[in-house]
């Protein structure tokens, strides 16, 4: 089963893409998409959906999940984000995939084991996770971690 993990946000969005075979996981590839700051929301938007419909048609990922919105004190960055998830949640689903959706510190907890874990804990267990992975970047370490968290949570989901 191959899953794509999402970590959305409207300058960069993570994705990270993982093998599951049994209780193996292998890594695939992971990567980001930038959005162009200067251009309209619905341009960002827009360019967004196209970069995760290109990571989707490279990789045929049979199921994705996407990190869930955690409230800013900045509304508008809330609101920005949310909009960004929508996308990603959409290009999903348009590909015909289910979408499943996790909470950051389920993410935390299923990688490290504590839903306080410290970005560069999460990235140390990708690397024990997944050896030799090279990350693309923190967003995309982060997608990766979603895509583990949806393969280890799969047999709960059904």
């Amino acid at each position: 089963m191959i899953i794509l993990g999402i970590d959305p946000g409207l300058t960069c969005t993570g994705w990270g893409v993982v093998a599951k075979a049994g209780s193996r996981l292998s890594h695939v590839a992971n990567g980001h998409i930038r959005t162009d700051a200067k251009a309209s929301m619905a341009e960002r938007l827009v360019e967004l959906d196209a970069g995760l419909a290109a990571v989707i048609a490279a990789h045929h990922p049979d199921a994705g999940a996407v990190e869930e919105v955690f409230v800013n004190i900045n509304p508008q960055s809330t609101l920005k984000l949310g909009q960004a998830r929508g996308v990603a949640m959409l290009a999903v689903a348009r590909a015909g995939l289910s979408v499943a959706e996790y909470p950051t510190k389920v993410i935390k907890k299923a990688l490290v084991g504590t839903g306080g874990a410290e970005k560069a804990q999460v990235q140390a267990m990708l690397k024990v996770l997944l050896p030799g992975v090279t990350l693309a970047g923190e967003d995309a370490a982060d997608a990766l971690a979603v895509a583990i968290t949806h393969a280890n949570m799969i047999g709960s989901h059904r």
